[in-house]
Order: structure tokens, then sequence, then C-alpha cells
């Protein structure tokens, strides 16, 4: 790839200056509007520079951890675009003047690699590419990249109370990012993934062609469908497959604490909980209470697509040791099991899933893992232990696998995770402000726990979910990252399917335009930049 002289100059400039961003602002501009035809008026009500008074507000809008709030590794310009031609245009002016470029659906990506990075970028933010269309003729919906997982949910439930999708439990994650990196959540025990309910896509190459199925090519496609879309392209929109729910569900909170024996109970319903009839899936969420009371306890979180005089049967003969009573339990539709399971009464207004923002922003760090053998009760207690070491608000959720998980092939998608994973973990630990000094703690925290845990995990490699990103586990280099040393992280995410990912990059994506810390390298490339 041929650098312009502006490109070599921002990279000499590094940190980039004010005289040389209002110079790539001057410029980009004049290439968007070449490349649009269009005023300067018109351009100029989709691109925000940093000299512009709207430009925090756009950028700390969708930033869903609020860590990075003082970062200096922001975007040059941000780019709201309304159309295709417009995120077309922006990847061909990126490339001309040698500029990287992010893409924001939600704002949900754990590392903010998605408006942040040290090089020169420009962000596209998605917010206004979020149409929904449900068809249910032939039960799927196209879905644009920018919408939210509650506005699918919502939009859904507006056409019919019969119809759901197997996406995850936070109302407010983009689609864009969320479905390529797989897409686990409560239905996943009888649906599997978000992602392995694609049938279409569009998706913008680095030469600012838009794709479909059939035209980017089944590799393509395979791809990214959870092997990291914006390591290929930007996705514009999937066409999601529906599925098929009850018109009543069930779902119940079991608190337990130390004293009523909740280390013997998640000992057991690691046993059980992979194996549990396909309509159930029995979450547990362990936490600290976030605060000096080095108080502990555990939420047996639970939806069942079923009623209640299903529920009371299976769980006495699965799980009777947790003692669930129908008066634990509630009934409702699958739209309240959505609000349900995020959190919300589930006779609140149903426009609360079509909130783009987390109801509480702080700043967080987290990481996870894979387990394919049971804890045994002593691994269990220290790691309770290790939760009541951590003052701030720390987590640790295990969603069950097994059901339509084991049915499904290593190798059918990007997502290895299937057969033999009994549950998944994820570390999550939780603070109030952004500075160095008030993050030391809760990072090193959420380190001490992932090392603690060591033994008692998946191996050779130590599995990830790529959708909790964690940079601790490697990252790429701006200009030069071999396939071998991308692999160190790569394969924790995607294990043997990380070769053929970095195959099908290397011939869609040959100059290696899309990239970030922790994009799918070339095949054997030794620089980005030639």
């Amino acid at each position: 790839m041929q650098m312009s002289y502006l490109a070599v100059f921002l990279i000499l400039l590094l940190p980039i200056s004010c005289a040389a961003s209002t110079l790539v602002d001057k410029k980009f501009k004049e290439c968007l509007i070449t490349q649009l035809h269009e005023s300067s008026e018109s351009v100029e009500k989709i691109i925000f520079t940093r000299s512009s008074s709207q430009y925090p507000q756009v950028l700390e809008a969708l930033e869903q951890n609020p860590r990075w709030v003082n970062s200096s590794w922001k975007p040059l310009l941000i780019l709201t675009p309304f159309h295709e031609s417009e995120i077309q245009a922006a990847i061909r002016c990126s490339k001309e003047l040698g500029l990287q470029l992010r893409v924001r659906s939600g704002g949900h990506d754990y590392e903010g690699l998605s408006y942040l990075s040290k090089a020169p970028f420009v962000m596209v933010d998605l917010i206004n590419i979020r149409s929904i269309e449900v068809n249910l003729a032939d039960e799927t919906a196209w879905v644009q990249a920018g919408a939210s997982a509650g506005e699918l949910y919502y939009k859904i439930s507006k056409e019919s109370k019969v119809h759901g999708f197997p996406a995850g439990t936070c109302p407010s994650i983009g689609l864009g990012g969320h479905i390529s990196g797989g897409g686990q959540g409560t239905m996943l025990r009888k649906h599997g993934l978000a992602a392995d309910h694609v049938v279409d896509a569009y998706i913008i190459d680095a030469n600012g062609k838009i794709h479909d199925r059939k035209s980017m090519g089944e590799d393509v496609f395979w791809a990214i469908r959870g092997g990291s879309a914006t390591s290929f392209g930007v996705i514009l929109a999937w066409k999601v497959r529906l599925v098929r729910v009850p018109p009543i569900v069930t779902g119940f909170n079991v608190r337990r604490t130390v004293e009523e024996g909740v280390n013997n109970l998640i000992h057991r319903w690691q046993y059980i909980a992979h194996e549990l009839h396909e309509d159930l899936v029995i979450r547990v969420i362990a936490q600290n209470s976030g605060d000096k009371s080095k108080t502990f306890r555990a939420t047996f979180n639970s939806l069942f697509l079923g009623g209640v005089d299903r529920l009371i049967p299976l769980m006495n003969e699965s799980f009777p040791e947790l003692g669930l009573q129908a008066k634990d339990c509630t009934e409702m539709n699958w739209i309240q099991s959505v609000m349900f399971i995020a959190g919300y009464n589930i006779d609140a207004p149903l426009e609360l899933l079509l909130n783009r923002t987390t109801t509480f922003k702080s700043s967080f760090k987290a990481k996870s893992d894979f387990v394919k053998k049971p804890i045994p009760k002593s691994g269990l207690e220290g790691a309770w232990n290790r939760l009541l070491e951590e003052e701030k608000l720390a987590t640790m959720i295990f969603e069950p696998y097994g059901g339509r998980m084991n049915e499904i092939s290593e190798s059918e998608t990007p997502f290895p995770h299937r057969k033999g994973n009994l549950y998944n973990i994820q570390y999550l630990v939780n603070w109030e402000g952004n500075s160095n000094e008030a993050s030391k703690k809760p990072l090193q925290w959420a380190k001490m726990i992932y090392r603690y845990m060591t033994p008692y995990v998946s191996k050779s490699p130590r599995a990830a979910y790529f959708n909790y990103k964690d940079l601790d586990l490697g990252k790429n280099l701006h200009d030069n990252t071999s396939y071998s040393k991308a692999s160190v992280w790569g394969k924790n995410y995607f294990k043997g399917n990380f070769k053929r990912l970095a195959q099908i990059k290397t011939k869609f994506d040959p100059q290696n335009f899309f990239r970030n810390e922790q994009s799918i390298p070339l095949l054997n490339s030794h620089s980005y930049l030639k």
C-alpha cells in the first residue's frame, strides 16, 4: 500500500499535534465532498472534529466504559453516517490519507477498541444505521449494524408474541459487533448463539465495495459470524433467522449466602447445569458486596422456556438441592423475560429496551474462561475468598453450555467453544473514576483472580470469549505483527479456527486496512506498511 505524504507526516507527529489534526480535518472533508458529490454544509452535518463543540458529547454518548474518558487516544474525526455511501467514502478517504478506521455500533467493546487507538484514526459511529425489518412470513429479520439488541427484541415483540432471538442479556449492546463475536445469551442451550442464526449479511470491503453473502463468498461469510467482522470490513446489516418461543416462560432469582450452603450448591450446579433440559438455563452470578463488609452471595438466575408447572418437576428431579418453589418463580412472556434478565421490572415500559446506554456507567475490566471439568469445592472457596479481597464490586458470572451448543461443530463458525465445555466464566470488576490511581487495584485484582483460576480452567489453549475482549492476552503492533505473534492471543479466542481466519483475511483484505490491537492478522505478514 503506497503511503501518502500526509500519512508519513502523521506518523512522524505521533501523538498528533493540533496543527496536523487541523490539516487532516481539512483534507478529509475535501475528500468526502469529492467522493459524495455533496456540499460542504451537507458533509459537516455528519462529521465532528476535535474542535467541534459537539465532539465530546458524540464520542462519550456510547462509551460504555468510562475507563478511557480521559484518554488521549481519541479519533481525529467522528463520522455519523446516515447512508452506506458515506461509509464507503470514509473508507476510501481514510486509505487515501493513511488513517486507520474504527467502527462503533454500540460502544461495548470491553477494551474500547471501537473508539480508541494510538495511531491516527477516524471513527465511524453507526448510531444512525440502525433500521430493523421483521419478516414473519419467512421468520427472518434484516438488522442494521448500529441497532441494539434491545431494539431488535422490542421490534420482534411488536410483530409477534411467539418469536424471539437468541442474543445477549444486555439490551444496549450493538449488534454489529455482538453477532460478529458470537453472541451468547440465555437461549444458547436451546438455540445456540446469535451468530448461528445469521443467513446473510452486507459488508463493505477495504475498497468500499458492498458485498452480500453471495459476492463475499462462503469463506468470508463463515469468518464474520464469530471471527471478528471488523477484521474484514464494515458490517452494514445482518439477516437473521428468528426462533420460536412459547407464549409463557418462567424466570427466577434465588439468592444464597455462605451460611445457606452456597459453595455446595455451586459445586453441585457444575455437574448438572450443562445437562439440564435445553429449555432451561441457570446462570450463577457470584459477587462480593462492593464495600468493606466482606460479604459474599450468589444468585441463581434462570430462564425456562415454559410454565412453572413444567419447571418445578424438572428442578425437583435435577437440582433439588436448590429448593426451588413455585413462589420463587415468575411467569411472563418472552419480551418480559428480556426485561427480567436485564434487571428491569417486567411490568415496566418496554421502551426501556430502547435505551442505548447502560443504566449505571462505571469503569470496568473483564476477563473470561471456559471450564471443562468441575472445580473442586476447595477451588471454589478460594475464588470466593479472592472476591472478598477486592473492595470494589467484583463479580464472577457462570454461563452454562450444553444442549444445542453440543450439537454444533467447533468449525461450523469461528466460535469454537462447543461440545466439552461445561460453562463459561466472566470475571468482572467495577469501580468509580478513571484515573490511573483509581484503576490500579481493580486491574491488579482481575489479573490475580485469573492467575488463581489457572489450574481449574481449559488448557492448551486457555480458551476465552472474543466478545469479552482482553488485551492482557496479547495484542498486535500497529505496523508489524506476524501471524505467529498474533497466535498468542488468537488461539485463546478461536483455537484451531485461527489459521483459517488469517487465510481468509489475507485474501479479502490483503493490505490489512481493517486492523486493531486484536484483529485477525495477515498470514505470514512481515509488515502492514509497504
